[in-house]
């Protein structure tokens, strides 16, 4: 990106007024396009969908570890004019990587004709991303349920694709109470705060109306007892968030249930089902003939896509992963009986070893480190944010320069954007993180190299990154495509 066009404003106070002013103006163009055309905008892979004024103005602000210079919101701001202006079908289109282009490249075209080229076929081709809404039942509503509640609400754009429909929880004693807790539990969290949007609770109905989302709560025991179809729920992929069953027979009795078409499992799968990671091997889908599949583990997909980029570049002859992990519900809040070595032990209180089956899952995602890798995880007292440290010996030697700057332009031009963010402050703490979108944070400062051998610290958000990775897959599962512009990274 140049500098020559990158003046240092002589009155910062009025140009921080002038440019908030844009950013105020984009808010209802990003929400008309998602809205009625199911386009959702980015800045250099950050959403733009239900920001602030000053999330944007930090989107654009967030460049400069990109490009090494500033994004303004005086060159984004046209474009969205120009966007505006089209007859977009669905997509993801980066603005900001538009505008830097646009600044950039030696094209010789006015801004309407070069945004025209560059979102190509989505112009004036008003398509949706499924031929039909995708019903989607969430089973369980934990942590990931209810931010996969959350997020669906937040995505589901005009309702042309992926649609939440019910959310299946234990049968209750007294089901008004219940539904009552579980809408309070959804509109407030200790760890990701309050929720942006309007929940409403129609008692008799059973059901919570979220941003206008009609879900209908269902009390059951067991998933084959259920009849969707009595609730107009068809053809549905079901999200088993309970991690009850892990293998084709245990959740293949979803599939006994009336208007299931498809289950996806929030854990890692057993017994040959397939475990997948957005972005690594997602296109092992197949989404007309699987039925049932996993999104893996929260830590598997953090670790799985920089152990992709370090290993497609400098070879991992072998490794060691050590997680530091946020203590989980399984544990136990004051020493008590625990069926598993040392969780029985106070969460708040203490470290706790104990083993993770993350290395050994790398290998289905990428089988050419099958056996290379082995792993340990040591729970800690915090809630949420884990960090996952890689000790590798690679086949190359490496810098730690070399080996930073490699990181930094795959996690943030490359396709792998929405997987693994990159940071090179020294002073970020994990609940820096809390909210993260992509699988890890790839942390720079503290990259350590000797010869072949390297170690590298991934922060993850093991709730939230964890959810939007797992919606990921789901839009694979069901087949939805969404175009991205620029095509090229």
């Amino acid at each position: 990106m140049s500098t020559d066009n990158r003046p240092v404003p002589q009155d910062f106070f009025k140009d921080w007024k002038e440019r908030e002013a844009l950013a105020e103006s984009m808010i209802p163009m990003i929400g008309k396009l998602h809205r009625e055309n199911n386009v959702t905008c980015y800045i250099y892979g950050r959403n733009l969908l239900n920001r602030s004024v000053i999330d944007i103005m930090k989107a654009h602000r967030f460049v400069r570890q990109v490009e090494r210079n500033e994004l303004s919101e005086f060159e984004t701001f046209p474009v969205f004019e120009e966007l505006a202006k089209l007859n977009l079908g669905h997509a993801h289109i980066d603005v900001g990587r538009i505008a830097s282009q646009y600044m950039n490249d030696d094209h010789g075209l006015s801004l309407a004709d070069f945004v025209q080229r560059e979102v190509g076929d989505a112009a004036n081709n008003p398509s949706t991303p499924l031929p039909e809404p995708q019903d989607i039942v969430l089973y369980g509503f934990g942590r990931i349920g209810r931010l996969m509640c959350r997020l669906m609400s937040e995505k589901s754009g005009g309702g042309q694709a992926l649609r939440l429909r019910a959310v299946v929880v234990r049968a209750s004693k007294d089901p008004v109470k219940d539904l009552v807790k579980r809408a309070s539990l959804l509109r407030r969290d200790s760890i990701h705060g309050g929720f942006k949007g309007t929940i409403r609770v129609l008692e008799e109905e059973s059901q919570l109306v979220v941003n206008g989302n009609v879900i209908q709560f269902i009390y059951a025991n067991q998933p084959a007892d259920i009849d969707y179809t009595q609730y107009g729920i068809n053809n549905a992929i079901v999200v088993d968030n309970t991690g009850a069953w892990r293998d084709e027979e245990g959740l293949g009795q979803h599939l006994q249930a009336k208007g299931v078409s498809k289950v996806l499992l929030t854990a890692p799968g057993k017994g040959g089902i397939k475990n997948i990671v957005s972005g690594v091997n997602h296109e092992i889908i197949d989404a007309e003939n699987d039925k049932i599949i996993s999104a893996a583990s929260c830590t598997t997909n953090a670790i799985v896509p920089a152990l992709k980029l370090i290993n497609d570049e400098y070879g991992v002859v072998r490794g060691h992963v050590e997680t530091v992990h946020a203590y989980t519900n399984d544990q136990n809040l004051t020493d008590n009986f625990h069926k598993a070595e040392r969780r029985g032990r106070s969460a708040g209180l203490n470290m706790v070893l104990t083993e993770t089956g993350a290395a050994k899952a790398v290998a289905v995602a990428l089988p050419e480190l099958a056996g290379k890798l082995t792993g340990n995880a040591i729970r800690v007292p915090t809630p949420n944010v884990s960090m996952a440290i890689l000790n590798l010996t690679l086949e190359k030697e490496v810098e730690r320069e070399a080996l930073n700057e490699f990181m930094r332009n795959a996690a943030l031009r490359s396709p792998l954007l929405k997987q693994i963010e990159y940071t090179e402050s020294p002073e970020v703490v994990s609940s820096d993180f809390v909210g993260s979108r992509t699988a890890c944070i790839y942390d720079a400062k503290a990259t350590i190299t000797n010869g072949n051998s390297a170690v590298v610290y991934l922060w993850y958000d093991n709730e939230f990154g964890y959810t939007c990775q797992v919606h990921r897959v789901l839009e694979k599962f069901a087949g939805a495509k969404y175009p991205t512009y620029p095509s090229k990274a």
